[in-house]
């Protein structure tokens, strides 16, 4: 299967991946098709893990985040996705007071199981992992709301009107920017 790219800076980005908006947006407007060339996608993947799925210990985003710094770390996630990013990461990170550096060292070095990586969270000094604190972030990533020119930009890449039909929140656009994705490198 080809996927098409172009280079970005030093990367080579595919044309249909979204920007980290530098306004603290999780995602926004899509790349031009200029100047594309022919790349081959057979072992990057794009993380299917809902942000809005939850393991043991509760925290919404935490089993996305282990398998997109676990992708990083083999070289294997789909390019334009970062183990771990500004948005929900960075949300999870800080709540929690984990060491993103650590996060990524840890899952590097060891390739833990998801389960394995919530022991390593749990064992960690100063870690929050109190209900109140937990709850606090959860209602925060359910509560994400995208921009406006995000959002469009989501819902058009998908054939959807921005007609208010679609939940607005930034969990159920994301899973649909993932699946649209994920249509393009690996099923159209």
């Amino acid at each position: 299967m080809k996927l098409e790219r172009r280079v970005l800076g030093s990367r080579e980005v595919p044309d249909f991946l979204f920007d980290l908006a530098a306004n603290g947006s999780l995602r926004s407007g899509r790349r031009s098709t200029d100047n594309i060339q022919q790349t081959s996608m057979s072992n990057t993947y794009v993380p299917l893990i809902s942000s809005g799925t939850a393991g043991p210990l509760g925290v919404l985003h935490l089993p996305r985040m282990w398998l997109k710094v676990s992708l990083e770390a083999r070289g294997k996630i789909a390019a334009g996705y970062p183990g771990i990013g500004k948005g929900y990461d960075a949300m999870v990170c800080a709540a929690l007071n984990i060491n993103s550096d650590a996060a990524k060292k840890f899952v590097a070095d060891s390739k833990p199981t998801y389960p394995q990586f919530e022991g390593w969270i749990r064992k960690q000094p100063g870690v929050k992992l109190d209900k109140a604190t937990i709850h606090k972030l959860n209602v925060s990533i359910a509560g994400y709301i995208h921009d406006d020119e995000t959002r469009k930009g989501i819902l058009a890449a998908s054939g959807l009107p921005d007609d208010g039909s679609v939940l607005p929140d930034a969990i159920n656009l994301n899973n649909l920017d993932d699946w649209y994705e994920f249509h393009q490198a690996v099923l159209n």
